[in-house]
């Protein structure tokens, strides 16, 4: 499930609950402590891919604390 898994604080992608380090940007900054979450497949024709600044498909957290 989705409350397990980790947020990076970089790139807010969520990543799998035993991961060390981002799948994407490589930071060791993850954290339970997120909430939302948005799926994002197409990120070069999504508006929310844009204000988030994202350029890869995944699974993204809307707030990282």
């Amino acid at each position: 499930m989705a409350e397990d898994r980790l947020a990076c604080r970089e790139c807010h992608l969520v990543n799998d609950p035993d991961a060390q380090t981002c799948e994407h940007c490589g930071s060791s900054s993850l954290t339970e402590d997120w909430a939302g979450y948005v799926i994002i497949s197409h990120p070069e024709e999504s508006q929310i891919a844009e204000e988030m600044n994202v350029t890869k498909a995944g699974s993204y957290a809307l707030k990282v604390r």
